[in-house]
């Protein structure tokens, strides 16, 4: 058997479109639909400065990667990656090092900020007094400051890793506790309503599945091992994963199916949800973007950090 569009040997089947491609064919496929992408959902406009959420994983290196490359020759648009130390021994310290050695042999700007810096504790620590399923609290503290650290280096744009199977599981994950509104900001691009504190968020990988984005990361040499956070078994999220990756099993296209469908629905959900009056307001303490007059973030210092 050989790749469809040459003579080599295949190394990954595109199971959605029942394709088999070589290593080199694959890079085209993929990069081609991260552009397109790209192109199709407006991500990347005039004078972006593009934050990119940096863990060291396989997803954000390699849309880090990407980006870098389709802008290079666009002097109008600047790439900067962040990466923040949630302070989990022997795993972020771990990708962290990696990152580093990357963005310097990549010449990419990195900033890298931390919970014990910012918080006060580095999550083990909190986790130590804090009772409840860790991506809880670490979810929120993360996306605080990936928010508040791109607004104060100037980003126009914060992109993510986020890729298919990781939309299909939000959508269900909202589905199954009756959040629609939440699932209104999801998409390509998220939010709902332009806000001055907050940045827009892009998602380059939206259209590629995990194994998708695993295979060019291992055929570019990004990873040598999957690298899960030790928490992760505890989230709710990693059952709705099983779940799903159980249908994928089954009924292949599950994940594509779920997200084009949901894709369709999406301009109904912002368009509603778009027209209610505003609920977000500032957090009186931090005057950071909150529904309440404190927001989680806060709440967590108060209950749980300085306990």
């Amino acid at each position: 058997m050989v790749c469809k569009n040459c003579i080599e040997k295949p190394v990954i089947n595109l199971i959605n479109n029942n394709v088999k491609l070589c290593k080199s064919c694959y890079i085209k496929y993929f990069e081609s639909k991260v552009k397109k992408t790209i192109t199709e959902y407006k991500l990347i406009e005039k004078n972006d400065h593009i934050v990119v959420a940096c863990s060291g994983g396989k997803d954000s290196t390699t849309l880090l990667y990407l980006l870098k490359k389709i802008t290079k020759n666009r002097k109008d648009i600047k790439i900067t990656a962040l990466a923040i130390d949630e302070g989990i021994h022997d795993y972020r310290d771990k990708s962290l090092e990696f990152l580093k050695n990357f963005c310097k042999e990549n010449e990419i700007e990195l900033k890298i900020f931390s919970y014990k810096e910012e918080f006060g504790k580095a999550l083990d620590e909190i986790l130590k007094t804090y009772k409840g399923i860790p991506c809880s609290i670490c979810g929120v503290m993360r996306r605080y400051l990936l928010n508040k650290k791109s607004k104060e280096l100037g980003a126009t744009k914060l992109a993510t890793g986020h890729n298919m199977d990781d939309e299909a599981q939000s959508i269900v994950m909202n589905l199954f506790k009756s959040n629609m509104k939440l699932s209104a900001r999801m998409g390509p691009t998220t939010g709902i309503k332009i806000h001055e504190k907050f940045i827009p968020r892009i998602k380059p990988l939206y259209l590629l599945t995990e194994k998708e984005v695993t295979s060019y990361a291992f055929i570019k040499g990004f990873m040598d091992k999957l690298n899960e956070c030790p928490h992760m078994q505890d989230s709710f999220r990693n059952y709705v994963r099983d779940t799903v990756n159980e249908f994928e099993s089954k009924y292949p296209g599950t994940k594509h199916s779920i997200v084009n469908s949901f894709i369709e629905l999406l301009p109904a959900l912002k368009s509603y949800y778009g027209s209610l009056p505003a609920t977000l307001q500032l957090c009186e303490r931090c005057s950071e973007p909150s529904s309440k007059k404190v927001c989680q973030t806060c709440q967590y210092i108060d209950k749980v950090i300085k306990k």
